[in-house]
């Protein structure tokens, strides 16, 4: 009876993916009759989507802080994929993603069309990348990326990386950091993360085969970036996720 009801619930999560199908294949119609297609609507759809995707998903979402009245550049710490649906459903959004999900089946069709840009990794084209985030930030759509680069357990902070946030620099827009977390009965939760090896499918029937878990998903303060060196703002953004996740006594427990 249990794995009845877990493949009921991944059976909600495929229907929402064909509703998602079917509205990349009107925005495919639009292309091919060269009907205007514009970042707005994309984005607008795309928000649709992803509330419906959350809904499907077994969390309680909680968000703290207030959404952004302007376009800005968000950044936030990654643990999943589910970030992404969980992040996409709260604004008009598009997403930087690694270039090999534009290969992954249905997913990187899906992406594509609600205007993912996507970034091969070593690869010397960040200076492209560079200028598509200024063009896209500067045509007034938000863009959110994952500055550590790859998902976490949730129990830690690595790094952001600044190279791409001179993109926020050059659009004069503001940033908008995101802190993130899963909750499972109180402590950070050991399902939730998508790393390493992990494939889609077990990921789903871990989720399903247990309790709905928690979301708290934390708007900061914006952070204005006139002005700023990339790396310092990226230092800055960096700090504000990590207090928002984990509390002062992290820094101060290491300079003890």
């Amino acid at each position: 009876m249990a794995r009845l009801r877990v493949y009921a619930r991944i059976a909600r999560v495929l229907v929402v993916v064909a509703l998602g199908l079917g509205m990349a294949a009107i925005f495919t119609l639009y292309e091919r009759l060269r009907i205007r297609n514009s970042m707005t609507r994309r984005q607008r759809w795309s928000r649709f989507f992803m509330g419906r995707l959350t809904n499907a998903l077994p969390f309680r979402v909680t968000v703290h802080g207030q959404l952004p009245q302007q376009p800005m550049l968000w950044v936030c710490n990654h643990v999943s994929w589910t970030d992404i649906a969980l992040l996409g459903q709260l604004a008009p959004l598009s997403f930087l993603s690694k270039a090999e999900v534009r290969t992954w089946p249905v997913a990187g069709w899906l992406a594509l069309k609600a205007g993912t840009l996507f970034i091969r990794r070593g690869s010397g084209d960040s200076q492209l990348i560079r200028r598509q985030m200024t063009q896209h930030l500067g045509s007034r759509a938000s863009l959110m990326i994952f500055p550590e680069g790859t998902t976490t357990d949730g129990q830690s902070l690595r790094t952001f990386h600044g190279r791409l946030l001179a993109s926020a620099i050059e659009a004069e827009v503001p940033l908008q950091p995101v802190a993130i977390r899963y909750l499972r009965d109180g402590a950070i939760d050991s399902l939730a993360p998508f790393i390493g090896d992990d494939d889609l499918l077990s990921h789903l029937m871990r989720l399903f085969s247990n309790d709905v878990g928690d979301v708290e998903i934390h708007l900061l303060a914006p952070i204005a970036s006139a002005g700023m060196e990339r790396a310092a703002l990226a230092y800055q953004a960096q700090e504000a996720v990590r207090v928002a996740l984990f509390g002062e006594a992290v820094e101060q427990s290491k300079a003890a």
